[in-house]
């Protein structure tokens, strides 16, 4: 795998590394300073577990199938069971719902409406009801509950819950919500709590409106050679993950409510569950959420979607646990959706190639309810100019109500979603230009210093390293003839960028113990995706306390034990709870030395850890193994003992960001803590007459400011592209005029198989540290979808002079646009 690391040409003395925000030296082993000459001690180059790629902490469980989900979890014959009472229309008045007929089944415990639960809930804006109250706003929203002895039971129940409705007009897109005079899907709206960096427009379909002014786009536009304008479109998206979405609850008789989540967010589920159902009299002392591993989230696990069932219909049947599992056909109809989007783009340049201005509106099929996915759109909003350096900027983010179902978090966090149009215009404007587009891309792309959108400093970045390698893996600019006349071969390059969309006090915390053997219990609340997380917590501690990541156990959440963490969102947790298990072990390894210290009577500035024990660089030979005082503590001379149990507390939160700033401009506050970049490049043949699309090679250089885990990072690129290729070629949820979707299943509802990954993939790793990241480390989990819609259109387009501006790029399109312009 090719690896690089860039270099800025200059050799530095090690105390004057970068210092990160919270006072601590990230980029670099707090030891290594100290450490002997000749002693194994990491340095710069030789890192002892930060950068190898060691075997993941949960794979044996795994791989042995021992791991546990939450269906797997046993509760015995107590165990009840909640099947839902769903809307047939995607709008509707409730004039009436008749429960007699599914109360008087045998097996039935309870039937539940919203009248049991006239409470509302939302992560950002809450807009919506655990239970639907005086009307529906999509197919699939839940109007009542049946609980039973046995799932057929409740199944059965809930058919015969007979609701009365009176249909409303739907409204199924976002442009049809926008015009004058179309009917209010929120009418109360303007009195919905919300975070005050969001702008919903009362007495409209406007749930938040996210303006970005930079320059005067007006002079840009004027000042340019060329502009070039269009709309780009991106329907809907499942997250397909291979867990469906699960809970179960338990109200126990102390009045303690427990739910075990499938969950990449139990804290925050923890904390809208207390709120939510308050006025059942709970507090967030009486709710613990307990998340074991899960099988893939994607962002559609994020925040409180059904688990507030779990959690509610619980609090009506105390005693008994209950639970509220998903078919696979309700994951298409009611969890998060990735959010449909219509892009305008206009674009002006210099003959030179310089980019004078860019105007981009989007307008977001936000759903039904947007308590999660206006902030998708508030993200995209304050980072649509793409990685690249733009003086005038005019952006606006547009979150709209529709009676589709709610969309919500996926992966890329609409990045993905905006530089589909973004990455194919500035390809199609460097065409304009009679310009290559890699050099296009070269002459903008944005560098460390380079004011963002919203006013702050780009932080360093190796994008003008990924191009370069990007290029040469493709072979940029050599053409590749076709071994087969009726296929085209084409090329492409786009860039990407990410931040972690997070409020400015989102914060991860860790606590660290050990156990007489010297191995250690690592507790952290990021969830463990499959991305790797634990391993990579496991490596940081590792690193500064020289205890190799075989003997380090990292627990997944319990938040009655685990310490807090916002979310395992936005591709921030190796960075965030990095720094926080980072911080963590230097508080353990400074107790250590602090004992050793008043214990010994050594010279602290001498001491050092390596092969889990303490030596001294003053004392050639000697070394106090760890297992023999961590616990039990260091006998003395008058035969006392001193010291005790080492444990180890570390807390992150970026106290430099602001989410607050001008709604008029988005000037003024720091709302992304940093960016994470890179280019990727495919190689593709396509068919000239059935227009299919066969990806023949591949590649993506992403600055991961350190890689922790190499090979993970390159499971990430291998897995992020597929994922990313899947929803450019292939998937697209269909609803019909009624909004009710028509492909609710993995027959209808395409995504890849083995026969469809490309033929080689390529990832490159590139590391520009980041100042304030653990080692260096910022994320990458979600960047390596992100490029993968454009690259292939403008790969097509390439191949065969088809410029498709709608995703996905199916073959049908492609062969259509051919014999239209034959």
């Amino acid at each position: 795998m090719p690896r690089t690391t860039a270099k800025n040409g200059k050799k530095t003395a090690q105390p004057a590394l970068p210092v990160g925000r919270h006072g601590l030296k990230l980029s670099l082993p707090p030891d290594a300073d100290s450490a002997p000459k000749g002693a194994k001690a990491a340095s710069r180059e030789g890192l002892r577990s930060v950068g190898k790629s060691s075997q993941r902490v949960d794979g044996w469980e795994k791989v042995s199938g021992v791991a546990q989900f939450v269906d797997d979890i046993e509760f015995g014959p107590g165990l009840l069971y909640a099947a839902l009472v769903e809307s047939p229309h995607a709008h509707a008045r409730i004039l009436r719902v008749d429960t007699k007929a599914a109360e008087a089944v045998a097996g039935v415990v309870r039937v539940l409406t919203g009248k049991d639960f006239p409470f509302k809930f939302g992560l950002y804006m809450k807009d919506r009801y655990v239970f639907a109250q005086d009307r529906v706003r999509f197919v699939g929203e839940q109007v009542a509950a049946v609980v039973a002895w046995d799932a057929k039971t409740a199944l059965r129940a809930a058919r015969l819950v007979k609701v009365d409705y009176e249909e409303l007009p739907p409204i199924l897109d976002p442009m049809t919500a926008l015009e004058d005079g179309a009917d209010l899907i929120h009418p109360e709206l303007g009195d919905y709590p919300h975070v005050p960096w969001f702008f919903p427009k009362a007495k409209t379909n406007v749930a938040h409106w996210r303006k970005t002014r930079k320059g005067d786009a007006a002079k840009g536009f004027k000042d340019a050679d060329v502009v070039l304008e269009d709309t780009y479109t991106v329907p809907r998206y499942a997250h397909c993950a291979i867990e469906v979405h699960g809970a179960v609850g338990l109200y126990d008789n102390s009045g303690r409510l427990t739910v075990w989540t499938a969950s990449q967010s139990p804290f925050t589920q923890r904390n809208l569950f207390a709120e939510a159902l308050s006025p059942l009299g709970l507090t967030h002392k009486d709710v613990r959420v307990v998340t074991p591993y899960i099988g893939g989230g994607f962002g559609g696990k994020a925040g409180v979607s059904m688990e507030i069932l779990g959690a509610a219909i619980a609090a009506k049947v105390q005693g008994h646990p209950v639970k509220v599992l998903w078919s696979r056909a309700q994951e298409f109809v009611n969890t998060y959706q990735r959010q449909g989007v219509v892009a305008k783009i206009k674009l002006g340049a210099k003959k030179d190639g310089t980019i004078t201005a860019l105007e981009h509106k989007l307008y977001w099929d936000a759903g039904a309810y947007v308590e999660y996915g206006a902030n998708v759109v508030n993200a995209a909003g304050l980072s649509a100019s793409g990685p690249y350096r733009v003086d005038n900027l005019h952006i606006d983010s547009v979150c709209v109500y529709t009676n589709l179902p709610p969309g919500g978090p996926y992966r890329g966090f609409g990045y993905s979603e905006f530089m589909f149009g973004l990455e194919s215009h500035v390809t199609r404007m460097a065409q304009k230009l009679k310009m290559d587009p890699v050099e296009f891309r070269r002459k903008n792309a944005i560098k460390e210093g380079d004011i963002l959108p919203y006013g702050a400093a780009m932080n360093p970045t190796g994008i003008q390293e990924a191009i370069d390698k990007v290029a040469a893996e493709i072979e940029w600019g050599r053409a590749v003839p076709s071994k087969d006349a009726r296929k085209a071969v084409g090329k492409s390059l786009v860039l990407f960028w990410k931040s972690p969309a997070m409020p400015p006090n989102a914060s991860s915390s860790a606590f660290l113990k050990f156990n007489e053997d010297a191995s250690l219990n690592i507790l952290v609340s990021g969830m463990e995706l499959g991305q790797g997380l634990l391993t990579a917590m496991a490596q940081v501690a590792s690193e500064i306390l020289s205890v190799p990541v075989s003997k380090i156990r990292v627990e997944t959440p319990d938040t009655d034990r685990n310490p807090y963490e916002w979310q395992t969102v936005g591709s921030h947790v190796t960075w965030g709870c990095g720094n926080a298990v980072l911080k963590a072990a230097v508080d353990a390894r400074e107790q250590i030395f602090d004992l050793v210290e008043r214990s010994l009577h050594l010279d602290r500035a001498s001491l050092y850890l390596e092969d889990s024990a303490v030596k001294s660089r003053n004392k050639p030979g000697w070394s106090l193994p760890l297992k023999s005082f961590v616990i039990a503590g260091i006998q003395v001379e008058d035969h006392t003992y001193k010291g005790g149990p080492i444990m180890g507390r570390g807390v992150f939160m970026p106290e430099f960001s602001s989410a607050i700033s001008d709604p008029e401009t988005g000037q003024g506050g720091h709302p992304n803590v940093h960016y994470t970049t890179g280019a990727a490049g495919v190689v593709v043949s396509v068919d000239r007459e059935t227009g299919k699309v066969r990806i023949l090679k591949a590649t993506l250089a992403v600055d991961v400011g350190r890689a922790i885990n190499p090979g993970l990072v390159d499971q990430q690129v291998i897995g992020g592209l597929l994922q990313g290729f899947a929803t450019a070629l292939y998937e697209d949820m269909r609803f019909d005029a009624k909004g009710r979707i028509m492909n609710a299943n993995f027959s209808d509802y395409k995504i890849p198989t083995a026969l469809d990954i490309p033929d080689k993939t390529v990832p490159i790793i590139v590391e520009v540290p980041q100042p304030d990241g653990p080692f260096g480390a910022r994320g990458v989990g979600e960047h390596t979808m992100i490029p993968a819609a454009p690259l292939i259109a403008n790969a097509v387009e390439d191949a065969v002079g088809a410029r498709i501006k709608s995703m996905p790029v199916t073959a049908e399109k492609i062969a259509l646009a051919l014999r239209k312009g034959a």
